[in-house]
């Protein structure tokens, strides 16, 4: 009772700060705060901005001395400025330098080596110069890059992966027309010069928006420029949109901007996962009246507009301190800074701006975390309860050989459906389509396989861990391999399903991200620790119940938003091709129909080589039952797909006609967290997420007991005969506890230090050998010639040739499965060749020697 009375004070107290949140969400995406001003007093529009080295750069730009409503002329200039914050915070400009010539109105990018200016523009010529100017702790250096293939001002640029791109302008002042220029320069090859792009299919513009974002580039709105009926030249407002992948070379219409905020000229940015906002822009309605109104133009607008890739729509999301145009944004100090502009035609302003992203307010009520608080009890009193059967190793490991046959299948499922499949498939479905559902149909296919080919080794010999039969099939060497190659893959893997989930129920609960690991590390140690292999099958199957339910009652709530309910779902998402299934185009390197018919025999991996699946087919009490659990599984995950990708869809749909509702800054795979918690009615959004976190806990608690079970029974009882039973318990227990800490500690080191895409290629080069781990089951079951140290050579050639595989990305990431299978098998039987044939019968062993 002491031990129940500190998991609840422990409850308690980590979620009392967030206790006071209600539902909601601010419409406000930046607070803004006043910077010094430009050191230029009469402020410059068209400048040069950029990071470098930590540090803002302005340079060049354009003013009037004397009004232009009082007969003055536009004077270039060549000054250039150097912003700076220190430690407490405080902003100053330390350095100013001068440009090789007076410019404006080029465009500038910044990246890692510098700021790149781009073209530009004096009172007499437009110029193709570009050039890097870096900050170097001392001053400013300007080096010389590749020209452009014409001089070139008023265009748009921006970068995107190791790729600059510039598009539109003007190639000369007189005539001043615009272009449908569209270049990139690669900056990874310092030889490279500017390639010449097939242009967008709309018309040439100057002053347009470009932004990357995700794996495409941008270009929005800007201003024609057409000849007059009277020889002069006028600008036509433009707000049509365009989208450019890189890869196949084309272009894609996108949405209009909405016509009262037009955003010609102003910048924009990309900002989280999928949106592009727009600071400002001139929607023209007083064009041609400037003299007539002279300073009683009421100026631009101060609208800030975000562009939802995904859904293709827009929305406002706030307002600027003030509106100016034919400046820039740049992404600065976990913000955006706004670099002196345009306030009204003629008329500069040295203003400086930064806008530094708002919180946005979290969904979760009182309720919420009651039953969030409530439903974690109710985890670690079933570990509690499960506590007094474990009395052996065959309970802790194994539950007694008395689960269920239903509970074991839903268990399968459970622990194949982490939190983050239960995150990442809505958001593959929501954010692209249906290609990977035919992927998940595999465990279809490879059923059967698995039932009469796999299933009757694992139960009717009589181990604990799979790994035993490879040393009853080759030698203990083969064993011990397979043995460590899956340890080490689990001691990857559970860091990285703590902080995943982590990172979502963070965004949406407002539970401090440190405090959601350590609150799941610890509750989920707890009672695999107290309840052994039941706790971590039941709990599994309260978690499936609870996810699919939210899942059902998210879409029946979707419907009942939206025009048309079900039918406008299904009607919108033919509309988008959100349910397309297959790309029938021949490639490897893509997923393919043909990659993906290929890639179902990579299901065969988790099913016959992971110990924390083989388990929970040693659960149940007969053969006959634990098939019905294989067969339980496979069946589930059909429907259980369908629901999964067509909440994606559905959220696609919701989104798309409630654009205000998204978070900007959100990371696309929590976008079904956020909606569970800001969407579904209090108590049942807490009940869900809560089941998320019950989801996480579930993949770690399948690790950390298959990985305790693997340990014991392969390492430490396979060398210790003369052990007791009680004692290898124990030691089960204590290496559950010193895993839970390790995976607990990595997920926290890895939120501390940022390092997700450091554990992400880990684990998918670790992740290799699971192929090659599969290959040596294959290989024993499926040949009676191949023996051990053909097997392990087998193994370890496989995983080279993995290893090649993935380093030069020969195929696509759902062929390593079945590359490793393939390679392994081949590998290991001609390998065997050069060996003795076995010596013993291997009865009992093979498929061909196989006995009831």
């Amino acid at each position: 009772m002491n031990c129940v009375r500190s998991i609840i004070i422990f409850l308690l107290v980590c979620l009392t700060p967030v206790w006071g949140a209600e539902k909601g969400r601010t419409t406000e995406v930046f607070r803004w705060e006043r910077l010094p001003d430009l050191p230029d007093s009469l402020g410059v529009a068209g400048s040069f901005a950029g990071v470098s080295n930590d540090v803002l750069i302005v340079a060049g730009g354009a003013h009037f001395p004397v009004s232009l409503f009082n007969g003055g002329k536009k004077v270039w200039v060549d000054s250039g400025y150097v912003l700076s914050r220190d430690v407490h915070g405080l902003y100053a400009w330390k350095e100013s330098f001068t440009l090789n010539r007076p410019l404006a109105y080029g465009a500038s990018v910044s990246t890692g080596d510098g700021i790149i200016f781009i073209g530009g523009c004096d009172a007499e010529r437009c110029y193709d110069d570009v050039f890097r100017v870096v900050w170097d702790g001392e001053g400013v250096r300007q080096i010389p890059m590749a020209r452009l293939p014409k001089p070139c001002a008023f265009m748009s640029a921006a970068l995107l992966g190791h790729t600059v791109y510039v598009a539109g302008g003007q190639n000369s002042l007189d005539p001043p027309i615009a272009a449908d220029n569209f270049w990139a320069l690669d900056l990874l090859d310092e030889s490279s010069e500017w390639k010449e792009l097939k242009s967008w299919p709309g018309p040439p513009r100057i002053l347009a928006v470009a932004a990357a974002q995700g794996n495409a580039l941008y270009l929005m709105s800007g201003h024609d420029v057409v000849p007059g009926s009277d020889g002069s030249f006028e600008r036509v407002f433009l707000t049509d949109a365009y989208r450019y992948d890189p890869v196949q070379g084309l272009w894609s219409r996108a949405a209009d901007l909405p016509r009262s905020a037009a955003a010609a000229p102003g910048p924009g940015l990309p900002l989280g996962q999928s949106h592009i906002v727009v600071f400002g822009g001139n929607d023209g309605e007083y064009a041609g009246r400037e003299m007539e109104l002279r300073d009683n133009h009421p100026g631009f607008s101060r609208d800030i507009l975000a562009y939802h890739t995904i859904t293709d729509t827009w929305v406002t999301i706030g307002e600027m301190p003030v509106g100016l145009v034919t400046t820039n944004a740049v992404q600065w100090n976990n913000g955006v800074v706004i670099t002196s502009g345009e306030i009204r035609p003629g008329v500069r302003s040295p203003l400086m701006y930064h806008g530094i992203q708002v919180p946005i307010k979290v969904g979760f009520s009182h309720t919420d975390y009651g039953v969030l608080i409530i439903y974690l009890l109710v985890l670690i009193a079933m570990g509690f309860y499960f506590s007094r059967e474990e009395r052996t190793t065959e309970d802790f490991f194994l539950a007694g050989r008395t689960i269920p046959w239903w509970a074991a299948g839903l268990s399968i499922f459970g622990t194949q459906l982490s939190a983050i499949t239960f995150m990442s498939i809505p958001a593959k479905s929501y954010s692209t389509d249906w290609t990977f559902f035919l992927y998940n149909m595999g465990i279809i296919a490879v059923a059967p396989l698995i039932v009469f080919c796999f299933l009757p080794f694992y139960r009717r010999l009589n181990i604990t861990t799979a790994y035993e039969y490879l040393e009853m099939r080759f030698n203990p060497a083969v064993r011990l391999a397979g043995s460590a190659s899956f340890i080490v893959f689990q001691l990857g893997r559970m860091g990285v399903v703590l902080y995943l989930p982590a990172i979502a129920l963070s965004a949406v609960t407002g539970i401090n991200i440190y405090l959601c690991i350590t609150v799941m590390g610890v509750l989920c140690t707890t009672y695999t620790v107290l309840g052994g292999m039941k706790a971590v099958i039941w709990t599994d199957v309260v978690q499936v119940i609870i996810l699919l339910s939210g899942v059902i009652l998210s879409i029946v709530l979707i419907a009942m938003k939206v025009d048309g309910g079900m039918g406008g779902i299904l009607h919108t998402g033919v509309e988008y091709g959100k349910f397309r299934m297959a790309d029938w185009h021949f490639a490897f390197n893509a997923p393919t129909v043909w990659v993906i018919l290929i890639a179902w025999f990579g299901n065969l991996i988790a099913y016959t080589s992971d110990q924390a699946v083989i388990q929970r087919y040693l659960t149940t009490k007969s053969e006959k039952q634990a098939a019905r659990s294989i067969w339980t599984n496979a069946v589930l995950t059909v429907p259980a797909s369908v629901l999964f990708f067509g909440v994606g869809t559905a959220l696609f749909v919701f989104y798309r006609y409630h654009p205000g509702m998204l978070n900007p800054e959100l990371q696309t795979d929590a976008i079904f967290p956020w909606f569970i918690a800001h969407e579904l009615p209090s108590g049942i959004s807490g009940l869900v997420v809560a089941g998320i976190f019950a989801a996480a806990m579930s993949s770690l608690d399948s690790s950390l007991n298959s990985t305790a079970t693997a340990v014991v029974t392969d390492f430490y009882r396979r060398f210790s005969d003369t052990v007791t039973d009680r004692f290898c318990l124990n030691l089960a227990r204590l290496l559950t506890v010193l895993l839970g800490g390790i995976a607990t500690a990595t997920a926290l080191i890895m939120v501390q230090f940022n390092i997700s895409s450091l554990w992400d290629m880990f684990l998918k080069i670790i992740g290799l050998f699971g192929g090659s781990l599969a290959g040596l089951f294959m290989l024993g079951i499926f040949t009676k010639r191949a023996q051990g140290q053909g097997a392990l050579a087998g193994f370890i050639i496989s995983i080279i040739i993995q290893y090649l595989i993935q380093s030069f990305q020969a195929v696509h990431f759902l062929l390593f499965g079945v590359t490793g299978i393939i390679s392994c098998f081949i590998a290991g039987y001609l390998a065997s060749l050069f060996f003795p044939a076995p010596e013993s019968s291997n009865k009992n062993l093979t498929l061909y020697t196989l006995t009831d």
